[in-house]
């Protein structure tokens, strides 16, 4: 399915005003200005603005940067790197950080950055500002879809976070929301996105401002039932019941090929506003993540020692001929036999147990893993929800709770859409129908095993989306693949993953009294070691 669709101007201002959050100026902020309010804008622009900003910030990736990338990817051990201020697989707090997701402290000037003021603001803008309005009812319903999608991320990676009052601040004049327990959350996305989904209409209008899948509403109603599907198995161990409820009532109707994966394109003719985020980081833009983050040694040692097909299209060595050049080396070598990871927990100390040189493993940089050219284009797309996903997910729901069918058949077709999908990347990436084939054949399902299979062929997939808050949110849940800590010196948990980000501390004075309600109702502490309400033991 190829998405390619071009920016009109007025959609890049509607991304200038649509930040905005908990911060001090709350009525010039929140004060719809007037070259924009309901009667005169069309409320595309505003959808097209909320689905951009989920694909990370606009000034300079910087959520993606430091949320998905230095902290997410490295703690689930598909990344490693030996730069200094990538503090996750030291499990390092760096407040700063783990605070750039959420927003407001980002770090520029305007606080502009973030989730709430980036994708909240505007996704709730579009459900207010269409709700009973027939000329805009499948936009609604999929703006409410997107609430959920959005929301789901945000409470995922903090736990309990405003939810029922953000972002309405013009509509209420409520400029300080409260938070919402998690579980009253996600019971409530549950509700909406059965609601939102039920309500789509095939003959009803067409969202022009949809960059996912440029309102193709039969695909919205399959992506509708699969995040159902996601939501639903975040609850697996703490509300089985519900969980069981909500798997059973999609069954038959979330995504059925690789058709329906949903991804956004970038588009480097657009700069910071439309390129691929995540490669604006890998390749260098904002430092030398290009040369110095690399595949971890946990990832591609999986992938080297079971023969995955998926290797050679998504790893390569020699991408870059040294660290003076960000120009990729035309002549990279994409062979499995020479793959090698690098170790996580790594820095460019003289430590001879800390330091990279002293590793058995270092034979030079340009000798360790990096993502595939066909990757990290700039142009190239933002996984959202894949195929794939789904029959792990379905997969996982049949050998938990009995319940969605074989647990095998869903495997093999999920490892599958895991494998083959990756040509959506682009041709070089492209792994065949026979390959992954082989693959199954050489790895049957095991069911004395097979939650440790599903979760871990889970994880492989969400890493080689480069979707690693997905990686780092199912490995919470599942408690699969079994990953060894690292242990580096004044680490902040005690040699263990970290289970979740803190608060940010700017929202103690910006919105204190809600902030000091929830940082100190949160159960072992506001710490990364404390745990979500769904990641229970």
């Amino acid at each position: 399915m190829k998405k390619i669709y071009k920016y009109p101007a007025v959609m890049l201002v509607a991304l200038l005003i649509c930040s905005a959050g908990c911060r001090k100026d709350f009525e010039k902020t929140n004060t719809n200005p007037s070259t924009y309010n309901q009667s005169t804008f069309n409320p595309n622009y505003v959808l097209t603005s909320a689905q951009l900003g989920y694909t990370g910030s606009t000034d300079f990736s910087y959520d993606t940067w430091r949320g998905n990338l230095i902290y997410c990817s490295t703690m689930m051990q598909g990344f490693s790197t030996v730069i200094g201020y990538w503090a996750g697989d030291k499990y390092m707090l760096n407040a700063g950080y783990t605070a750039a997701y959420w927003g407001f402290s980002a770090g520029t000037p305007t606080g502009g950055d973030g989730a709430y003021p980036e994708q909240v603001r505007p996704i709730v803008d579009v459900v207010q500002s269409t709700d009973g309005k027939p000329a805009y009812a499948n936009l609604h319903q999929i703006a409410r879809i997107m609430r959920a999608l959005i929301f789901e991320r945000i409470t995922d990676l903090y736990g309990d976070v405003p939810y029922s009052q953000a972002g309405l601040g013009y509509y209420d004049k409520n400029y300080f929301p409260k938070y919402d327990s998690q579980q009253s959350i996600y019971t409530d996305m549950l509700k909406e996105v059965t609601a939102a989904t039920a309500a789509l209409n095939p003959s009803g209008d067409i969202p022009t401002g949809d960059v996912m899948y440029h309102g193709d509403i039969a695909k919205w109603q399959r992506f509708g039932n699969t995040l159902i599907l996601r939501l639903a198995m975040r609850l697996s161990k703490v509300d089985p019941a519900t969980a069981k409820t909500y798997v059973t009532q999609v069954l038959g109707k979330t995504m059925s090929s690789n058709a329906d994966n949903a991804y956004i394109l970038g588009d480097a003719s657009g700069g910071r506003t439309t390129i691929n985020r995540n490669s604006q980081i890998l390749l260098g833009d904002g430092g030398q993540e290009n040369f110095y983050v690399r595949w971890s040694k946990t990832f591609i040692d999986l992938l080297k020692n079971s023969n995955d097909p998926r290797l050679s299209a998504v790893a390569v060595t020699n991408l870059y001929v040294d660290d003076a050049t960000k120009n990729q080396n035309p002549n990279a070598n994409s062979s499995a036999a020479v793959q090698k990871g690098m170790p996580n927990g790594k820095d460019l100390s003289a430590s001879p147990t800390l330091a990279i040189y002293s590793d058995p493993s270092f034979s030079g940089f340009t000798n360790y893993s990096s993502p595939a050219p066909a990757l990290i284009k700039r142009n190239g797309p933002t996984f959202v929800l894949t195929y794939a996903e789904s029959e792990l997910l379905l997969a996982d729901a049949a050998e938990r709770f009995g319940i969605a069918g074989s647990a095998a058949t869903h495997y093999h077709d999920g490892v599958k859409a895991a494998i083959t999908y990756l040509s959506q990347y682009d041709a070089a990436a492209t792994v065949s129908d026979a390959a992954a084939e082989t693959y199954l054949t050489a790895h049957p399902y095991n069911q004395a095993d097979g939650l440790n299979q599903i979760n871990t062929q889970y994880w492989l997939l969400s890493n080689t989306m480069l979707d690693f808050y997905e990686s780092w949110a199912n490995w919470r849940r599942s408690g699969y693949p079994v990953l060894t800590p690292v242990n580096y010196p004044g680490n902040a948990t005690n040699a263990t993953i970290p289970r979740r980000f803190p608060y940010p501390v700017i929202e103690a004075g910006t919105n204190t009294i809600n902030y000091n309600a929830a940082h100190n109702a949160v159960p072992g502490g506001d710490l990364l070691t404390s745990r979500v309400w769904w990641d229970k033991q």
